[in-house]
């Protein structure tokens, strides 16, 4: 059996300030962008956005589905900690640097590079 996972999305309240968010994290524009789903294309990989609100749909913020956001070094993972909530502390964990942020929608999203 061959399993392959090419997307994610995560829920938000205001799909324009969660753009925004993406767009500066990303450093790239969204690729498809609606009112109720928004995606970015992250080298072939589909990180979406779901304005639940829209759909009556009900959702809980916080920790329970954890995406990992890689960079290529320590410094560009700094520069883009800085001005963020962080809801987990810069840590080399193993062969990595880590930390969790709060995006604009209260979701945690783990930020890594290598040590």
């Amino acid at each position: 059996m061959k399993i392959n996972i090419s997307s994610l999305y995560i829920c938000v309240k205001d799909m324009k300030r969660a753009v925004r968010f993406y767009e500066e994290l990303f450093e790239q524009p969204v690729t498809e962008m609606d009112t109720i789903y928004s995606v970015f294309d992250v080298n072939g990989f589909r990180f979406g956005l779901f304005a639940y609100e829209e759909m009556n749909e009900e959702h809980c913020f916080g920790s329970n589905c954890l995406p990992s956001i890689s960079f290529e070094n320590r410094e560009v993972l700094e520069n883009k900690l800085y001005g963020k909530e962080l809801c987990f502390p810069l840590t080399a964990i193993r062969n990595n640097w880590v930390a969790e942020i709060v995006d604009s929608e209260g979701n945690h999203i783990e930020l890594t590079a290598p040590c």
